[in-house]
């Protein structure tokens, strides 16, 4: 197994910044970007986190990504947007969408923004809990590079699409969902290559559209699976719901959709057309007001999470949690002993130092 050491997450935090900013990209941008990035590494999320700076470098290197977009709003209502992100970096398009949808909430009772033209914008889980900071009901998805095969299917044609939603409580913490629509992300599948273990059964299929527990088997022409993988376990529901991001995210903004979805990396392969304009994001927010008393609304949300955890759990496991439960362990422990990074990752990111000339931070631990 391969070894972590742990950095300082202000310290990484730094590095991103000016990472980015070698590239030109604001001042303002670059610590939006950082931020988004070490949302997931706090929360455990390592494959969304600056485990992905390499592929932002390389991406940015090649002129694929504009460091400097200027987001703009292309058609619209009081309540929605399509927003084209003038192919800036997702971390720094996604946010500014999220925003818009907020906004629209606020005025008119929801927001609903698809976004087109835009890059791989980090974890969805970071812009529903910025709809949290406003009280309201978030929502994010985006699409991604072909990674998946459909129900049935032995070759990939879908991105691993995922879907996050967030609702305030009162005095417990929030009801957080973050989740891909296959049966784990593809950076799980990367860092286990890394680590140089397996992948649990259930997973993925080689190229031969066979099941396989080795990740570099997978990753060499295979694909992932649907969430519930197969047939058995209820395949078909993780396959409806990465449609139903497709749709929402590319159909409806004018981004590429399923196989021709752009790569979030040079190391995976260009679709064979395009449909659109790169990738697609979709952002809702919610005024909790306008549909019921918002104070009562959190005290429900308090009753379900605790009539939840009192769930007696069943014999050899843990005790039953809500969504973000483990997220909010992770950044407790993480914020406190510094962010696990393995010794393949802290490889990539000091090829990214010797480029840029931004110095790697030295490990805490």
């Amino acid at each position: 197994m391969t070894n972590a050491r742990r950095y300082a997450p202000a310290d990484l935090a730094t590095f991103c910044i000016g990472v980015f900013e070698s590239f030109g990209v604001p001042h303002a941008d670059a610590e939006t970007a950082a931020d988004v990035l070490l949302f997931a590494d706090l929360r455990g999320v390592d494959s969304h986190g600056v485990a992905r700076m390499y592929a932002y470098h390389e991406m940015l290197s090649a002129g694929r990504i504009n460091p400097t977009p200027s987001p703009s709003v292309v058609r619209g209502t009081p309540s929605t947007a399509t927003v084209d992100g003038d192919n800036g970096l997702g971390l720094v398009v996604g946010p500014w969408a999220n925003r818009l949808a907020m906004d629209k909430a606020e005025a008119v009772g929801s927001g609903w923004v698809s976004v087109c033209n835009t890059n791989h914008y980090g974890a969805a889980g970071w812009y529903v809990v910025e709809a949290l900071a406003r009280d309201l009901i978030g929502w994010s998805m985006t699409n991604s590079t072909k990674l998946v095969a459909p129900h049935r299917g032995a070759e990939k044609m879908l991105g691993t699409n995922p879907i996050a939603i967030a609702f305030p409580g009162h005095e417990e913490p929030p009801i957080e969902i973050d989740m891909a629509t296959c049966a784990a992300a593809y950076g799980k599948v990367e860092i286990a290559k890394r680590a140089g273990g397996a992948i649990p059964e259930g997973w993925a299929i080689d190229a031969a559209g066979a099941d396989t527990t080795d990740p570099g088997a997978m990753m060499a022409g295979g694909a992932l699976l649907p969430l519930g993988s197969d047939e058995e376990h209820s395949g078909h529901k993780g396959y409806c719901l990465a449609v139903m991001v497709d749709v929402l995210c590319a159909v409806l903004s004018g981004a590429n959709w399923g196989p021709f979805t752009p790569p979030f990396t040079l190391r995976l392969a260009e679709p064979e057309r395009s449909v659109g304009r790169g990738i697609g994001h979709f952002f809702g927010a919610l005024r909790i007001d306008g549909f019921v008393d918002p104070d009562e609304f959190k005290r429900q949300i308090d009753d379900l999470s605790r009539t939840l955890r009192a769930t007696p759990p069943r014999p050899g496991h843990p005790a039953v949690e809500v969504p973000g439960d483990q997220e909010r362990r992770a950044r407790v422990e993480r914020e406190r002993d510094g962010v696990p990074l393995v010794d393949p990752v802290v490889a990539d990111l000091r090829v990214v130092a010797e480029a840029t000339g931004v110095a790697l931070p030295e490990a805490i631990g």
